[in-house]
């Protein structure tokens, strides 16, 4: 097995990638709190700012996939990561000169989502071509597994740092990694390989090739429609939480950062164990168990009143599954799907993974609003398991594994029946 940890390339990206996990995981609990604690926001608005940090994928998702399809895709991460150190650095301005107002940082949260979309999907199509396809799946668990990590380390230190400094000054933390960020991706000597000039279709037209590469395909329509429902739920709970656990728990935002930093522990474990299931059970039957078995737990979440015991023991569970999910299906993608499509493929099951998340934002600020924040929870924890029952009827309830090229046949009736 190759040790990344030697590949100079790959560990600057991991690197890098790490440090802005890290901050966006200290705006994750700082954004909410200066809505709340600075801005006096309402339960809709703070709902509303997650929405908007999700809208780009749904206005320019699809022509992004076309556009990183046809240019070097490090350039694009690093004028991605540029804009959004310089958008994060405005709110804290603002802020000084007494302009912030719940407007300006829908403003900022926009546009540093679209800074997102650019970013990630340059990042995972520009991947594959920095590392050998049989390291993919150690490179996507460790990838998977640091970020998880930086989540929970930024969790925990932004409630600190919020505490301590006040919720603005937490977004500056979040705009040093992505300065971070940037100096391991200039750092980088791979470049990729010189692309044969060549006479391309419309990008409207390549927008249609990527939508009906996920449609006609079985295995890519039925993980994007989960992903899509899945990301349904998981907003409208997440989106909720940190207002959920001041208002409602009465927690101090300290312990709330350290709590979602304890739950989030679950995606390290998810992480590192996905490699193992995978050998053992195999691909599909380890979805299957990540996305469908772990987040039934999910359903403790809204008991947290009784005790925050249950908000840990729920989100933890849903970490682990939704991160070992993660690590399979990126290892799928990129195994399965030519690499001149992966810019393509991944943004349109990203259009449809992360179109719902505004509107599950949006639903749950909503039913917080308008029924309570502990019956909007009940409502959209439920939605988690629920959201499993996509897989279950598809071809992947019968698999052992999921194909590693595409065009293989589907299974038929005795390999549906097979147990291996």
């Amino acid at each position: 097995m190759s040790l990344l940890r030697r590949h100079r390339d790959f560990r600057l990206l991991w690197t890098g990638e790490t440090a802005s996990r890290f901050g966006t995981a200290v705006s994750g609990v700082a954004v909410p709190l200066v809505a709340i604690s600075v801005l006096e926001a309402t339960t809709f608005q703070v709902g509303l700012l997650t929405a908007f940090a999700w809208l780009p994928w749904l206005v320019i998702g699809l022509p992004v996939g076309a556009w990183v399809d046809r240019l070097p895709r490090r350039p694009i991460m690093l004028a991605a990561a540029a804009s959004s150190f310089l958008l994060l650095t405005l709110v804290p301005l603002a802020h000084l000169a007494g302009r912030l107002t719940v407007h300006f940082l829908l403003a900022a949260v926009v546009l540093t989502g679209v800074a997102a979309v650019l970013f990630q999907t340059a990042y995972t199509a520009y991947l594959p071509t920095l590392i050998d396809p049989a390291d993919h799946a150690e490179g996507n668990a460790k990838l998977h597994g640091s970020a998880s990590a930086a989540q929970i380390a930024g969790a925990a230190c932004g409630g600190l740092i919020i505490q301590l400094a006040g919720p603005v000054n937490g977004l500056l933390v979040d705009a040093a990694t992505f300065l971070i960020a940037l100096a391991c991706l200039a750092a980088i000597h791979h470049r990729e390989p010189r692309r044969t000039p060549v006479r391309r279709p419309a990008i409207n037209t390549e927008i249609g090739e990527g939508l009906r590469l996920v449609a006609q395909d079985v295995w890519l329509r039925t993980l994007t429609l989960f992903g899509a429902v899945s990301n349904l739920a998981l907003m409208g709970y997440q989106s909720i939480a940190v207002v959920f656990l001041v208002r409602e728990v009465g927690l101090t935002p300290g312990t709330v950062g350290a709590l979602i930093a304890a739950a989030g522990s679950g995606g390290i474990v998810g992480a590192f164990a996905a490699r193992r299931l995978m050998t053992r059970f195999g691909t599909a039957r380890t979805i299957l168990l990540a996305e469908l078995g772990l987040p039934t737990l999910a359903l403790l979440i809204p008991l947290s009143t009784i005790s925050p015991w249950f908000y840990l023991a729920g989100a933890f569970s849903i970490g682990v599954g939704v991160v070992a999910g993660n690590v399979v299906k990126a290892t799928f993608y990129q195994s399965y799907c030519p690499p001149d499509l992966l810019g393509r493929l991944t943004a349109t099951s990203s259009f449809v993974n992360y179109g719902t998340i505004p509107l599950g934002a949006l639903l749950g600020g909503t039913l917080g609003q308008f029924l309570g924040l502990t019956p909007a929870l009940w409502i959209t924890t439920a939605g988690i398991p629920l959201a499993g029952l996509v897989l279950l009827c598809s071809p992947i309830r019968g698999r052992r594994d999921l194909p590693t090229h595409r065009y293989d046949e589907l299974p038929g009736p005795r390999d549906l029946s097979r147990r291996s």
